[in-house]
């Protein structure tokens, strides 16, 4: 009984706290909710690699997940670790890899026992089949996500080489075909 409400609890997190499910109202958060499927993962395990397939995003239920930039294994201590990010309810990772074929740029790692909602690509389809608008107004936020990330990554990259080269690498990147590149 407690662990019903317990998970009814951190559902509702998600469900009303979520930056990511912001621009869909109540209903059209849980509908989508409703496609989620729950994953169970063990302190230290990892949810995905680094260079891995991108299949899905995930919605942290419950638990602390790591963000690691670079080689998790090669770090022995705390100077060495890599650029890390922790993550906790209702936070969300791996979103990109919905809406387009990009390899992992993080691996996702357990800091302790943790219950994730997975979405992944099929349930993208199932959800544009059977609610359109839901699905348009989660592309919207997809592509929200994605661009703001470019505009930092732009800027930061401007600051350490020149604002031309960081445009010229954003304009050059629009006209190359990567399709090669892509999972």
């Amino acid at each position: 009984m407690f662990d019903k409400l317990k998970r009814l609890k951190d559902q509702s997190n998600i469900v009303f706290k979520s930056k990511f499910l912001a621009n869909l109202n109540p209903a059209e958060r849980y509908e989508f909710l409703q496609l989620c499927h729950r994953r169970s993962y063990k302190e230290g395990e990892y949810v995905f690699y680094k260079n891995d397939p991108g299949t899905g995003m995930y919605f942290i239920e419950d638990g602390t997940i790591e963000l690691t930039v670079g080689e998790p294994e090669s770090s022995s201590n705390d100077e060495d670790k890599p650029n890390s990010l922790e993550l906790y309810s209702p936070d969300s990772f791996g979103a990109l890899s919905i809406g387009y074929n990009l390899r992992r740029k993080t691996s996702a790692r357990c800091m302790t026992d943790c219950e994730l909602l997975g979405f992944f690509k099929p349930d993208f389809e199932v959800l544009r089949d059977r609610h359109p608008k839901i699905a348009v107004k989660f592309l919207q936020t997809l592509t929200n996500k994605a661009l703001k990330q470019l505009e930092v990554t732009t800027k930061k990259l401007s600051e350490v080489a020149d604002e031309q080269t960081a445009l010229n690498l954003q304009i050059q990147s629009y006209y190359e075909d990567t399709s090669e590149e892509s999972v």
